[in-house]
């Protein structure tokens, strides 16, 4: 699934005002290597493709897009891939996420703005019928009403809990005001809605199938003071929150503050959060890993999960090593002992090829 692709689902209605925005995006990908160079200046041509870091533009080699090819279908010009987060999309995607568009008004204007295009002529607004609460298509919608974590509360957040290095994190995006379903356990009066920081949770295949909800304080001092201030929607089984696309090796863990506490350290191995105890224990594990690191948490549900992982893997074939924190967990041994004293930790519990290439 595309970076924006549930953006453009959840818009469809605002599709139908408006000049339909396959024919724009057609369009785009006839000007494909235009598009690139005024988006993302900082990349350069190689061959067929154009080669940048990310879609914010930052150099580098992981994302790429084709430049030639056919209007639509396989191989078609204008079609990208991100190696590092999985996300695809086409040119409108592309310059959505590059301007950090919120709708999908929004990114059709810019494209017909850089293809020198007359405004449109505005239909009758019809709203997207209703999904039942909860499902992949629920979550799809708050994905694509969401944005880029970068200047919110969500990157706030993380960065008192030690996370600083925050690359390549297109899976994780904030809602300034996202409803708050109040249980039994929260007191009367408990607000409707919270910011919240929003996590993808994808299958191998990168389409997204739920997202997950962290709601945080709006005076930005850590989580929301709600009786369960975590929650996920959509089909969580076996999926979770990506960051890189697994091949031989791969690390995972539970939480979303631990995973992303060993990629301070190791930003370039990919990892999954698994996002609970349980579903850790049922990741789908890819036939293509040959060792499998899991960030087992200190308490008995995560030794039981970790455990139960190991298990699946040697079934499997696959090699399973425990990394353990020195603390709590690895964000205690982020926060507590700092980068250099949780790397040296973490090092000595890698196999020595993936130390020297991971880790250095």
């Amino acid at each position: 699934m595309g970076i924006a692709w549930a953006r453009r689902t959840l818009f469809l209605s605002q599709e139908d005002q408006m000049p339909d925005a396959s024919d724009l995006a057609r369009q785009l990908a006839r000007n494909a290597e235009s598009v690139c160079r005024y988006y993302l200046p900082q990349g350069r041509r190689q061959g067929r493709y154009w080669l940048i870091g990310d879609v914010e533009g930052t150099p580098g080699r992981s994302l790429f897009v084709r430049l030639t090819g056919p209007d639509a279908g396989k191989g078609a010009a204008g079609k990208w891939t991100d190696a590092a987060t999985g996300e695809h999309g086409d040119l409108l995607d592309l310059i959505a996420a590059n301007q950090r568009f919120a709708s999908l008004a929004d990114t059709l204007e810019e494209a017909r703005r850089f293809l020198a295009l007359p405004p449109p002529e505005l239909k009758a607004f019809e709203p997207l019928p209703p999904v039942p609460t909860g499902s992949p298509e629920a979550a799809r919608r708050l994905w694509a009403i969401s944005q880029p974590i970068h200047d919110t509360l969500a990157e706030t957040y993380l960065r008192q809990r030690g996370i600083i290095d925050l690359r390549a994190c297109g899976s994780l995006r904030f809602h300034p005001n996202c409803w708050y379903r109040a249980d039994e356990d929260d007191p009367p009066g408990t607000p409707s809605a919270f910011p919240a920081l929003i996590a993808a949770i994808r299958c191998d295949d990168g389409s997204l199938t739920g997202i997950h909800r962290t709601w945080l304080d709006p005076n930005g001092s850590g989580k929301a003071s709600v009786a369960t201030p975590r929650r996920a929607m959509g089909h969580l089984l076996g999926n979770g929150l990506r960051f890189g696309r697994a091949g031989s090796v791969l690390v995972v863990g539970e939480g979303i503050e631990t995973t992303l506490s060993l990629r301070q350290i190791m930003p370039t191995i990919p990892m999954i959060a698994g996002l609970s105890a349980g579903h850790l224990s049922a990741l789908r594990i890819a036939p293509s890993l040959r060792r499998l690191y899991i960030a087992r948490d200190n308490d008995p549900a995560g030794q039981h999960a970790a455990d139960t992982l190991a298990e699946r893997a040697i079934v499997a074939g696959i090699e399973p090593l425990m990394l353990t924190a020195t603390l709590g967990d690895f964000n205690d041994d982020l926060q507590r002992l700092g980068r250099d004293e949780m790397r040296a930790a973490v090092r000595v519990q890698l196999a020595p090829e993936d130390a020297e290439q991971f880790i250095g």
